[in-house]
């Protein structure tokens, strides 16, 4: 042994313990590793015949996976199977082609491939130093998200889970960067805002719900009322909250005239484009939300209408340092890795981030802009087509039309009850997953159509059900 160096085992049991406690043969791994891809490309392939959603009960499951803490190794392929077989099978599918519920996920495979090597190799992107690689990958492709919405050029971004974390990360910045004051949203306002505005802080009297017009979306003229009415109040006001594609109606509010208003009143405008945000890379899509690019903070979730895997959501804030200034922190156990390049855990609250962007810039790549705004043009298309079809059936009304892939309806002369009664059967039933909604205090069918898989016939046959449900 060499001078000043020790053997501890004897004193120490644990340091007997063989360094390779948690190894896997090789060749089990590839066999495993080839089995997973094999499983996940067959299930892409039979997704049509399979249900679109599946909900088991607590019993069967909890017997399929509970039990006490295991003690014995149990065998690797057997659970991986139960996993992919019995967990995995009961959920939604949000790729499904008639997954229409909620806002669907519809994942493209250079996104899970690139998901897949990113978990594999332990991607995190946190700090430069740690993580130049897939830091240097994350700005690119939020540069390239960027340029390809029209949003400003000074516009900072970060990648975070979802639309819940983007939009709070993005009012915290904005509380910090134009201060503390009143805060505008309506009643189509996404219900995860007001939560995180109340968890950051925000105190009911400050929270304003401001009415809509006729088209469900934030009225200008009712919003400049609030402003004075809270002026001559005392109260100040500081941020309007704004939507790209409510998730109720896919309505985009008039972003123009609520950026005028903001300017006038020297306010923040913030725009949550979680769902319908991506549609603007589609210039189809971007004539339905002009003045996107006068956001002073702008929300939208790629695993919504960008073809990703869960989780990914892009917070673009203007200003360059906007970001840092609001997030920025510098503790001494992080100094070794601090350096003049973009340290991404100074953008959020996040500190340890997974590397988000792999599968974002991979899709741009493999696919390149032009057939991305095709398929984003297809569930647009898909949308109106669904609403020639529900004013083709006498059955039915258009509550409100098309937008951005989300149409609403319901049965003439039928009970919400009635209305809720025919979604849970066809969604128990399982050939098609949607939705019912409540809009100004009535139950309608809500459809999202935004997955360039879904045909017409998918369309067709979902709308037969929803009639067949609802009975004579």
């Amino acid at each position: 042994m060499q001078p000043g160096h020790f053997s501890d085992e004897a004193a120490d049991p644990g340091l007997a313990i063989p360094p390779d406690v948690l190894a896997v043969d090789p060749e089990v791994m590839r066999a495993l590793g080839y089995a997973m891809v094999d499983r996940t490309v067959d299930h892409l392939l039979r997704l049509p015949d399979l249900p679109a959603i599946r909900e088991g009960s607590p019993a069967e499951l909890r017997a399929a996976v509970g039990g006490p803490v295991p003690v014995a190794a149990h065998d690797l392929a057997s659970d991986l199977a139960l996993l992919a077989d019995t967990v995995l099978a009961n959920q939604q599918h949000g790729d499904h082609p008639r997954y229409f519920a909620r806002v669907a996920g519809p994942s493209s495979f250079p996104g899970i491939l690139a998901d897949w090597l990113g978990t594999g190799l332990q991607s995190v992107a946190a700090s430069w130093g740690g993580a130049s690689g897939p830091t240097t990958v994350e700005l690119v492709a939020l540069e390239w998200l960027r340029d390809a919405l029209g949003l400003a050029n000074d516009c900072e971004g970060i990648l975070l889970s979802g639309g819940s974390m983007a939009n709070i990360n993005g009012l915290i910045a904005a509380r910090h960067l134009r201060g503390a004051g009143v805060v505008y949203l309506t009643d189509q306002t996404h219900a995860s805002i007001p939560r995180g505005l109340r968890a950051m802080g925000q105190p009911d009297e400050d929270l304003r719900f401001v009415g809509t017009d006729d088209q469900l979306r934030f009225s200008p003229s009712a919003l400049r009322q609030a402003i004075e009415r809270d002026i001559q109040n005392g109260r100040r006001p500081a941020i309007v909250i704004a939507t790209a594609g409510t998730t109720n109606t896919g309505a985009v509010d008039d972003l123009v005239q609520l950026a005028e208003l903001c300017r006038q009143y020297d306010m923040w405008l913030h725009v949550d484009g979680a769902f319908g945000g991506a549609a603007a890379l589609s210039p189809r899509g971007r004539k339905a939300m002009p003045g996107l690019e006068l956001a002073d903070s702008f929300v939208t979730d790629p695993h919504k209408w960008l073809f990703q895997p869960y989780d990914i959501a892009c917070l673009f804030v203007r200003g360059a340092g906007s970001l840092e200034q609001t997030f920025a922190m510098h503790p001494e156990y992080l100094a070794d890795l601090a350096g003049d390049q973009v340290d991404l855990h100074n953008r959020s609250l996040e500190l340890t981030r997974r590397s988000r962007a792999l599968k974002l810039w991979l899709t741009f790549r493999a696919y390149g802009l032009p057939t991305l705004q095709q398929a984003i043009d297809r569930g647009i298309a898909l949308g109106e087509h669904a609403q020639r079809c529900i004013e083709a059936r006498p059955e039915l009304e258009i509550v409100t039309p098309a937008q951005l892939g989300i149409v609403t309806f319901a049965g003439r002369a039928r009970t919400d009850a009635e209305h809720k009664a025919s979604i849970a059967a066809l969604n128990h039933e399982g050939f098609a997953a949607a939705s019912s909604t409540v809009l100004r205090g009535r139950t309608v069918f809500r459809l999202c159509i935004i997955n360039p898989r879904t045909t017409l016939d998918d369309i067709d046959a979902t709308l037969d059900r929803l009639v067949s449900n609802l009975g004579s």
